[in-house]
């Protein structure tokens, strides 16, 4: 067994099973340091003396790659029981992720190291997405700013050569009137644009209702992002109110996918919601929102929300090959 989907697949049975995030972060930071090890077994007390790995991780190292399957991981896998086997296909079917971030807005890391470690995770493709114009506290990007982007995204896939690509793409501000916060010209450039609202988020719901609707069929939204705008952690922030009924309905029409946002902080929707979009017949994205390369690891709690409510990969954008989401965007 591989060391690192050994490691991989022991955080997402951790995540299954909600356990802490200190505790899924070891495996994924130990999956991290291991990544590049020469083939062949690993001694633990080599294991350990790489940064990132303790000694439980270590053993789980020492013994995936002697060739057995580690103590720890069969243990879960018996105690998780065939729903968790089953979602932990779903994230081994995901090519790609539709919302990042780099030093660009608000990210902390250049697009260069947020391209590397999607393409490390085995990510054909992953989508950057700064913000716009409006947020300016986000050094939001003004039109000449994200012209640039372009090219420095041109430029980086020159380097990055054949097998991962970076696309280009936006986290569009969802304004009041439900247009979008960029110039029409330029989101027709790009390859994929996600919307979300990041102001007047206690609005009345009938405002808010016909803001995400008039956004929703706008035909550059590929992605209605975070679509509650709730925070669960800290001091935290409520759901938007809205009629979800009607903004479900108006993505199922128009094949605008509901994003499933992982971060910890949000994972919006929340679960009523993401069953009430899921009967509507939504499409969704599995989306880290990720702000530094660590951060792509969320994905796979987004996959797990997916399939405790019996979604396939088919309405899971995220595991769709290059061509067919370039086909489903009509951006070729």
């Amino acid at each position: 067994m591989d060391p690192v989907e050994a490691l991989r697949r022991i955080a997402f049975l951790l995540e299954w099973r909600d356990a802490s995030p200190y505790r899924v972060r070891a495996f994924h930071t130990a999956a991290d340091a291991i990544r590049d090890a020469p083939p062949g077994s690993i001694d633990a007390d080599e294991a350990v003396k790489l940064r990132g790995v303790g000694p439980v991780t270590a053993a789980v190292i020492a013994q995936a790659s002697a060739g057995a399957v580690p103590d720890y991981l069969a243990r879960l896998e018996a105690e998780t029981g065939p729903a968790a086997e089953a979602a932990w296909h779903l994230v081994l079917a995901g090519r790609g992720d539709c919302h990042l971030h780099s030093d660009w807005s608000d990210g902390g890391s250049p697009l260069e190291d947020m391209a590397e470690a999607a393409r490390a995770l085995g990510h054909q493709w992953a989508v950057l997405t700064d913000h716009s114009p409006q947020l300016t506290i986000a050094h939001g990007l003004s039109p000449d700013r994200l012209r640039l982007q372009l090219e420095a995204v041109a430029a980086v896939n020159a380097r990055l050569g054949p097998g991962f690509r970076l696309l280009s793409g936006i986290e569009c501000d969802i304004l009041e009137d439900g247009s979008l916060d960029q110039e029409e010209e330029l989101l027709g450039r790009l390859d994929v644009v996600v919307g979300s609202v990041h102001s007047k988020l206690r609005s009345d719901p009938e405002p808010m209702t016909a803001r995400l609707v008039a956004a929703v069929h706008n035909p550059h939204l590929d992605v209605l992002g975070h679509c509650t705008g709730r925070i669960i952690t800290g001091r935290g922030r409520p759901p938007s109110r809205f009629d979800a009924h009607a903004v479900f309905a108006a993505c199922a029409q128009t094949g605008t996918a509901v994003e499933i946002n992982c971060r910890p902080e949000r994972r919006d929707p929340p679960d009523d919601l993401l069953r009430q979009a899921a009967g509507a017949g939504c499409l969704f994205a599995v989306d880290t929102d990720a702000h530094a390369p660590e951060q792509l690891h969320w994905q796979s709690s987004g996959y797990a929300r997916a399939a405790r409510i019996g979604l396939g990969a088919d309405r899971l954008i995220t595991t769709w090959p290059l061509e067919k989401l370039r086909g489903w965007t009509g951006r070729l």
